[in-house]
């Protein structure tokens, strides 16, 4: 099976829980014990680090959006006292970078795998042409999560780097369009909605019982926030500001920096109903034009 696997597609999730349920789906269902090297690619922002904690809990990250967790660099550390420690090591290349030239980082990964050590990359685009071993794993997230195992024919990172960081717009202007229609909601007397589903470019908020509040003037209240064009700024790891109005979020680093580069919102005019598990679905999509995705594997 792992040998015609070729890769997998989800839905970039938001918020904390559901990007840490994710990524020990991927551990579970992609991950081999023997698994030594495993690349991340993805903007700053984007899940990498709480994908990566889903799929090895426990693991202490060298550095993430939190900030720096471990100086010296273990691995770098481990590399030149000729004694590899952890059984598994976690860098940041474009953060390592400022500090270590790419192949010095290469030179510490590769002594570390050779002593049968499993190696996590977060922008592994910006060490494989240093490297002279290919990954188990490859990972990327943008709007979409896609899983592969590299072969010999690819895919490489350049073609995963060029998928995520041109679609992760879509992610960004979809978690900002849905926090700007759930905020329109809670002033009608709603609560939160508090079931969250995925589309392509967009969002989908559910609800059990079937609201009585005008579609269309959601939507054009929405639009009146994007004509100000307001500013959208990360507080906390639960909260964003959406002009002077602080806002709770669960993936609040997913987000435009003004509401005037949402482009293309519109709702669905009606609920959908969800008859399986009875519920009503309120769907918006975002964008002019849908990301492409094509990744070559020969």
């Amino acid at each position: 099976m792992v040998n015609s696997f070729a890769h997998s597609v989800y839905y970039a999730p938001r918020g904390k829980d559901r990007l840490l349920s994710l990524g020990n789906n991927i551990s579970q269902f992609y991950l081999s014990s023997n698994d030594q090297l495993i690349g991340l690619i993805g903007d700053a922002g984007a899940g990498k680090s709480l994908l990566i904690k889903g799929m090895f809990p426990g693991l202490i990250l060298t550095n993430d959006d939190e900030g720096i967790n471990m100086r010296p660099l273990p691995i770098f550390s481990d590399y030149q006292d000729g004694k590899p420690n952890s059984h598994t090591y976690h860098i940041d290349m474009r953060f390592e970078t400022a500090f270590k030239q790419p192949w010095q980082l290469a030179e510490a990964i590769e002594y570390a795998i050779k002593n049968d050590r499993r190696v996590i990359v977060e922008h592994y685009n910006l060490l494989e042409d240093h490297l002279n071993i290919s990954p188990e794993m490859l990972i990327g997230i943008g709007e979409e999560v896609i899983v592969t195992r590299p072969g010999v024919f690819g895919p490489y990172s350049k073609e995963i780097a060029d998928i995520v960081f041109k679609s992760i717009k879509y992610r960004r202007m979809a978690h900002t369009a849905e926090d700007l229609t759930a905020m329109a909601i809670e002033k009608r007397g709603y609560p939160r909605p508090p079931l969250h589903s995925d589309v392509k470019s967009g969002f989908v908020l559910l609800f059990e019982d079937k609201p009585d509040f005008s579609i269309k003037e959601i939507e054009q209240e929405v639009k009146e926030h994007i004509k100000k064009n307001e500013k959208v700024s990360y507080v906390d790891d639960k909260h964003i500001k959406i002009g002077d109005f602080k806002y709770l979020c669960t993936g609040p680093r997913i987000h435009l920096h003004r509401t005037g580069e949402l482009e293309g919102y519109r709702l669905l005019p009606e609920f959908k109903i969800d008859t399986k598990q009875n519920l009503f679905l309120l769907t918006g999509f975002v964008g002019t034009e849908h990301s492409q995705f094509k990744l070559s594997t020969f």
